[in-house]
């Protein structure tokens, strides 16, 4: 008898090893994923301008790199004694209105570069919700808290998202015809939205981004993230507390997943003798200053050497 199922996932022929520069850009759950990448020490660079949860704030973003875009004084807003942008998450958000703009324009800027650099590019969507802001006649990827009469709320239908989504590998292919981008969609649920409203917008992504794949599957990818958590995963025991976000057995289980299909076999030796370093940095010995404790630190000290040997933008 079968008591579960398990999505088939191939090998990806561009996988990641530790030469790659990868980019991870989306919801929560890219931040998740980038602390795998930064835990086993790849190259990795996670939102700069802070968690962004739909397409249409990546886009801009990604927009705002390769453009060059510069922020300036009325690009930002006074609310709750800090100076925000509405382009940005809260992370970013500054008491000083002169180092607000500086900081985004150096992440614009380190951005630029970034993406003309790098070999993998990972974008999480988390939602299709969006909330329009009637001053500007935008859509924020940020209400930072101001009263949401000052916003109304819309879901972005099939062909919006399908659209934003061609326009941001458009954006990225323009500047690097090579680089390898892989789509997910965030497992985390979205219930303020509602419980129907979380499925609507979860299934209005999952929609274009399949179109946007089955036209263009020799440039962009899809990972399944969503998929396994509703399918694998499918029991409350999964998610922490909240009942909102994936928990860290769920993180480590996808993260294998994703290991399995993108991570090459080459770099997976190196990740499991990294592991074994980070564990060992972990340890408190009873007496540091045993003649024990210091054969381990020589020992440590030596596998470090060797990782750092083959790779040396390694650091611990």
């Amino acid at each position: 008898m079968q008591f579960r199922t398990q999505i088939p996932i191939s090998k990806s022929d561009h996988s990641i090893d530790y030469d790659s520069k990868v980019v991870s850009l989306g919801s929560c759950f890219a931040v998740n994923m980038a602390e795998k990448l930064e835990y086993f020490r790849f190259q990795n660079v996670v939102n700069p301008f802070g968690i962004l949860f739909h397409p249409l704030a990546l886009e801009k973003f990604i927009g705002f790199a390769i453009n060059g875009k510069k922020i300036e004084e009325k690009d930002v807003f006074f609310h709750n004694e800090r100076w925000h942008s509405f382009d940005a998450h809260s992370d970013l958000s500054h008491s000083d209105k002169d180092v607000l703009p500086q900081n985004l324009n150096a992440a614009i800027q380190a951005t630029n570069q970034q993406i003309t650099q790098s070999t993998h590019f990972i974008i999480t969507l988390g939602t299709a919700w969006v909330y329009k802001h009637f001053a500007s006649d935008s859509i924020v990827a940020n209400c930072h808290k101001v009263s949401q009469k000052e916003f109304s709320k819309e879901l972005l239908s099939v062909e919006v998202v399908k659209k934003s989504i061609e326009n941001i590998i458009s954006l990225l292919k323009t500047v690097n015809p090579k680089v390898t981008i892989i789509f997910t969609v965030s497992p985390v649920r979205h219930l303020k939205d509602g419980f129907v409203e979380n499925q609507w917008s979860k299934s209005n992504l999952i929609a274009a981004l399949h179109q946007v794949v089955n036209q263009t599957s020799s440039i962009v990818n899809y990972f399944p993230s969503y998929e396994i958590m509703m399918d694998e995963l499918r029991d409350y025991r999964f998610y922490a507390s909240d009942m909102l976000h994936p928990n860290q057995t769920a993180i480590d289980y996808i993260w294998e997943r994703f290991a399995e299909a993108w991570i090459s076999n080459i770099a997976s030796a190196d990740m499991s003798e990294i592991d074994n370093i980070q564990k060992s940095l972990q340890h408190r010995p009873f007496n540091p200053e045993s003649a024990q404790h210091q054969d381990f630190l020589q020992k440590l000290q030596s596998r470090i050497s060797k990782i750092q040997q083959k790779h040396p933008h390694i650091t611990f």
